[in-house]
């Protein structure tokens, strides 16, 4: 049997008698392994190509000197015509600082380049938007990452972009720079550790609950991790109906209640302390009791395997809702949560059916934002995806291994952004006049552009393929490891 470079038969090539934490644990070496040796081969994961032609003598005078000189003088006169006049009206800034990189902490600036070159990438094929990655040194002269220092260099930077995108920034600077972006940046702003994470979340609980047949606002709800991410979570559960004092939180320490004068007194954890006032009714302090008859556990905190304990799941109220994403390795695994008894099951994983990942999302906000100019990105925009994204799965077809759209359907952006480009209208953020049927028509034909030139480049040969021996290298590595 040949391995398929696609890696769709990777499975085939494990051995059988792996359990399924050591199953996860192989593929997860393999995946690292190979990505080291993929991004090594291509030089990384990026290239700039001009959109514009012919490349002749004559046309250089138009596409620079002295022609272009019109066009600087354009936009000096009214800086708007730079969203027509350049690539600013499809154009966003991936910005970190790499102090929270997935679930490897502290990356230092550079070490952010490998995610955040990965999130302009998907931005491109899958939402047809020209993205940049940028990583940049926050840190003071002791080494404390300063999130000032990244208000202003997004601030400074913003006349050259449609939306700024953050992502991977260490608590308390990711909600910090974006609250003060939100309040001073002259363009849209996004978190996709907080906001992404939250949207793609609510529209898969939205789906296993119309499964598991319960309504939002009388169940009870288990977010385990209290950071970025969950924190939002949380506030997108409760604009969606949840009953906050039926959402029991728990970071390292414990579970949030009134009583966390820990929190209380940091200022660092203003939003966590705001949580403890708003959740929690019963004061619930331990994941036993909490746990009983849950019927919604969310979490994204340490990386597995077990973080959550299968026990903790066999507790919970009849067909339970298990979402376990933390990064690379889930809190507990899919096939131990079902094993325990939950009725749905989903991580963070592409290789696992149900996969809550932010690339089902960002990539349509932020095309809705640049199509339309929204002047800021707001939660209400963010839900309106969340419901989109659902809906688009449910026309599909929905059940408990499928409650989220495949990241290739050509329904799922143009869907998003449709409903983003209608609600900022709705809250007077659209600053161009478009109708949200025209955003929808002219993110379709921007995305399959964007497709068809990648695969036009790969099926030519403009970009080279890498040898199948260097990913049969990555897995016989791998399976002499473990």
């Amino acid at each position: 049997m040949e391995f398929k470079f696609d890696l769709s038969n990777l499975e085939e090539f494990l051995p059988k008698d792996l359990d399924a934490d050591k199953r996860l644990k192989a593929k997860t070496l393999f995946f690292k392994k190979l990505a080291l040796a993929a991004h090594s081969f291509y030089g990384g994961k990026l290239t700039v190509l001009p959109k514009s032609g012919p490349m002749s003598s004559g046309w250089m005078n138009v596409w620079y000197t002295p022609g272009v000189s019109a066009v600087s003088t354009a936009i000096r006169d009214h800086e708007p015509k730079s969203y027509d006049l350049s690539s600013r009206g499809n154009r966003a800034l991936v910005l970190s600082d790499g102090t929270r990189v997935l679930g490897d902490g502290d990356c230092g600036a550079a070490g952010g380049l490998g995610v955040m070159e990965g999130k302009a990438m998907l931005m491109k094929y899958l939402g047809g938007i020209d993205a940049d990655a940028i990583c940049i040194n926050s840190r003071d002269g002791k080494g404390k990452p300063v999130f000032g220092k990244i208000v202003d260099f997004a601030n400074m930077i913003a006349p050259s972009f449609g939306a700024i995108n953050l992502e991977d920034i260490s608590q308390p600077n990711c909600y910090k720079v974006l609250d003060e972006l939100r309040r001073t940046c002259p363009i849209p702003v996004w978190h996709d550790d907080a906001q992404g994470t939250a949207c793609v979340t609510c529209a898969a609980l939205i789906n296993a609950l119309k499964l598991a047949r319960k309504k939002i606002n009388n169940i009870k709800i288990v977010l385990y991790g209290a950071g970025a991410a969950n924190s939002t979570v949380a506030e997108f559960l409760m604009a969606m109906g949840a009953d906050g004092g039926n959402i029991i939180i728990f970071d390292k320490s414990g579970a949030l209640t009134k009583k966390r004068t820990d929190l209380k007194n940091d200022p660092d954890f203003y939003k966590q302390w705001s949580l403890c006032l708003r959740t929690n009714g019963a004061n619930i302090k331990d994941e036993h009791s909490a746990f009983k008859n849950a019927d919604v556990v969310i979490a994204l905190s340490k990386p597995g395997p077990d973080t959550i304990k299968s026990e903790w799941i066999k507790l919970m109220a009849p067909k339970a809702i298990v979402f376990a994403c933390a990064n690379p390795v889930p809190e507990i695994s899919p096939e131990e949560s079902l094993k325990a008894g939950a009725f749905i099951a989903a991580s963070g994983r592409g290789d696992f059916p149900n996969q809550v990942n932010n690339s089902l999302c960002f990539p349509g906000i932020l095309k809705a934002v640049l199509l339309c100019r929204a002047r800021g990105i707001t939660d209400t925009m963010a839900l309106a995806a969340a419901k989109a994204i659902a809906k688009c799965a449910e026309l599909k077809g929905i059940n408990p291994k499928r409650i989220l759209p495949d990241m290739y359907d050509g329904e799922l952006y143009p869907m998003q952004v449709k409903a983003v480009v209608e609600q900022a209208r709705k809250e007077g953020l659209a600053g161009l006049e478009i109708t949200p049927q025209e955003a929808y028509k002219k993110a379709k034909t921007d995305i399959k552009a964007a497709r068809a030139l990648s695969d036009a480049l790969w099926r030519k040969g403009y970009i080279k393929k890498m040898p199948l021996t260097i990913i049969k290298k990555a897995l016989r590595e791998t399976l002499k490891e473990i």
